[in-house]
């Protein structure tokens, strides 16, 4: 399925002022002030995330603009998703699940951290679910990286680990991912999981 650019969207100071019915200077200077999250791009420009305007607007008691509530509905589906798993039995048996279960899903596979670092940036995931124990690579880095890429649609990462380390859990969550399922994988609460995680990625912070 082709990607959508509406989940790539972002808005300049400029668009929230216009949005909100103030001056740019008005709109910077709540970013300024920490009342609104926004980022930097390279040229300096502010640039804020779709869901973080919507939750301003929301507690500010505004209307949420035709655009942005469409972008949030776009942002709620799942399109893209990228495993990363060395295990090549449960890697594909992972992808058949979600092939079967989900038609509408484009389902890529990486076996390792170098397949991982190619296979991420082309497809662009809503959705990445990402063995951290992988050999020869910090999982637990890799996960972070993927969260803070601002060349990504901000997806959802699944960390994956083994039940014999105990910390596992806590420094994956640590490194930003948002679920954690011990291995061996019990495939029938997956369903579940991506319903609530494609709630969150329309809701984050909202």
């Amino acid at each position: 399925m082709a990607r959508t650019r509406l989940k790539e969207r972002v808005f300049s100071a400029h668009e929230v002022a216009n949005i909100c019915g103030v001056v740019n200077q008005t709109a910077i200077n709540w970013i300024d002030k920490g009342h609104l999250e926004a980022f930097r791009t390279p040229g300096g420009q502010y640039r804020v995330y779709p869901d973080v305007l919507g939750k301003f607007l929301q507690n500010q008691g505004m209307r949420l603009p035709e655009e942005l509530r469409k972008i949030l509905e776009e942002q709620s589906k799942i399109e893209q998703v990228v495993i990363v798993d060395n295990d090549q039995k449960f890697n594909e048996e992972l992808r058949q699940f979600l092939a079967g279960r989900y038609p509408a899903f484009t389902v890529n596979q990486a076996f390792d951290g170098f397949d991982a670092g190619r296979a991420i940036p082309l497809h662009k995931p809503d959705v990445v679910v990402l063995n951290v124990g992988l050999p020869g690579i910090d999982g637990f880095k890799l996960c972070r990286q993927i969260k803070e890429d601002e060349t990504l649609t901000r997806p959802m990462v699944i960390a994956v680990g083994s039940s014999d380390d105990p910390k596992a859990e806590s420094k994956a969550t640590e490194a930003g991912a948002d679920a954690f399922l011990k291995k061996p994988v019990d495939m029938d609460q997956l369903p579940e999981l991506l319903e609530r995680l494609a709630e969150a990625r329309a809701t984050r912070r909202i």
